[in-house]
């Protein structure tokens, strides 16, 4: 099969598709299409890409993915991202159309941050699935609803009914801009957010590929197309085929190491949690500190006694040798401790992460840090109270088992889209 892939640059979404093309590369011929930035990485995997946008466009992608500030649930700065990723989503649907007007391909596969993947795709006639980093975000009929905080499973009548009240909310909220914009979202073929069984239109009605293991979920029913089929992770200890090759941190003989990492993006948030860090250090002295910017172009490395920051760490290859991490609760490096049976504290600063980092601690899998002002007393806890992360051993056991059980070149080939 002839199968495309496309993603943004940025690195919680790109990676995934990187990984799943990967995979898929040795049985179909296979494309990932995504912004001019990302072409060395896709080239360093090993596959063909295809550049799409242009470096204005990317500027704009930038400034969409890594804000000067906090977005959460402020309605005003949701809008204004919104706002600015439809102009880029409509030259986004401009340059698709172009790309298949002659050699549409058999099967897309886009993340989910690109919705006009599929839009495309329906009016084209081309089978189209969604890959879904964080399930989490989905909107379900029941269930703790997304991006309001990190909301835990109700247990009682009151906060079943809080709960289905800011379900409403959040519907309420996006049908609201989508109102505002209706002209736009019809000329990007999303005339209306939901389907008629109340679906949202944005994931593929065909198949989500849902990145993640049911276990560390919270009870809810999901969408008939969704099928989680596990993260799709480079292999532990190895380096990560399309990263750059870059020194190893530094580890020191007989002591503890702390990986902290705030992902790729959250430029705002990291200089004042570099601050933070060399104070605790110093006030930790027995223990050895990595803080990585997450920089996958940069080569910069600056040790000072027990702390070090680097310009990236590559998760596969280096998060297995740490006692502990520090991090953002995106679904890459989450999961990468998963996978690795690493324990963690969770500094969630933005987007899903409250409700990854709520997920998290709910299975006994990390510590949810609410305020910074408790990291240190958090660190000396996760050291000292080992039992805080029961739940890694069967949570490790289920992502390999739900990868090892949907090997994606099969599930490509046999699956045909029908339900789970």
């Amino acid at each position: 099969m002839r199968i495309d892939l496309i993603a943004p640059p940025y690195s919680g979404h790109l990676h995934p598709i990187l990984a799943i093309a990967c995979e898929l590369a040795p049985w179909h011929a296979v494309r990932v299409l995504s912004t001019p930035s990302a072409m060395a990485q896709v080239a360093r995997a090993g596959l063909v890409g295809v550049p799409l946008l242009d470096a204005d466009a990317e500027r704009v992608l930038d400034a969409i993915s890594d804000p000067r500030h906090a977005v959460r649930n402020h309605p005003l700065r949701m809008h204004r991202q919104l706002r600015d990723a439809l102009g880029v989503m409509a030259r986004f649907a401009q340059a698709l159309h172009a790309a298949y007007a002659q050699a549409p391909p058999d099967l897309l596969i886009a993340d989910f941050t690109v919705p006009v993947a599929g839009t495309v795709a329906q009016a084209l006639g081309i089978r189209w699935w969604t890959s879904l980093p964080s399930p989490c975000v989905v909107e379900t009929p029941d269930g703790p609803p997304a991006y309001m905080g990190g909301l835990l499973p109700a247990t009682q009548a009151g906060a079943r009914l809080r709960q289905a009240l800011a379900r409403r909310v959040v519907r309420g909220f996006k049908r609201g801009v989508h109102r505002l914009h209706r002209s736009r979202m019809r000329a990007l073929g999303l005339p209306q957010l939901y389907r008629g069984d109340g679906s949202e239109a944005v994931y593929s009605p065909e198949r989500i590929l849902a990145l993640g293991v049911a276990a560390l979920e919270f009870p809810c029913t999901w969408p008939a197309a969704l099928r989680f089929v596990g993260p799709r992770l480079p292999a532990s200890g190895h380096d990560t085929p399309w990263l750059p090759p870059r020194a190893a941190p530094v580890f020191v003989a007989g002591r503890r190491h702390v990986l902290v990492t705030l992902g790729t993006h959250l430029r705002w948030a990291k200089n004042a949690f570099d601050a933070r860090l060399r104070a605790l250090a110093a006030a930790m002295p027995e223990l050895e500190f990595h803080f990585t910017d997450g920089d996958v172009a940069a080569g910069h490395h600056e040790r000072s006694g027990n702390y070090q920051r680097l310009a990236h760490v590559d998760y596969a290859r280096w998060v297995g040798r740490y006692d502990l991490v520090v991090h953002h609760g995106g679904a890459g490096i989450l999961y990468r401790c998963l996978a690795d049976a690493r324990p963690a504290i969770v500094c969630p600063q933005d987007y899903d992460q409250f409700d990854h980092a709520a997920r998290l601690q709910h299975a006994g899998a990390a510590l949810w840090l609410r305020d910074l002002d408790g990291l240190e007393a958090a660190v000396r806890r996760a050291f000292a109270e080992p039992s805080l992360f029961a739940g890694l051993p069967a949570l490790q056991a289920a992502v390999r088992a739900c990868v090892a059980a949907y090997p994606l070149a099969e599930l490509v080939e046999c699956d045909g889209g029908s339900a789970p």
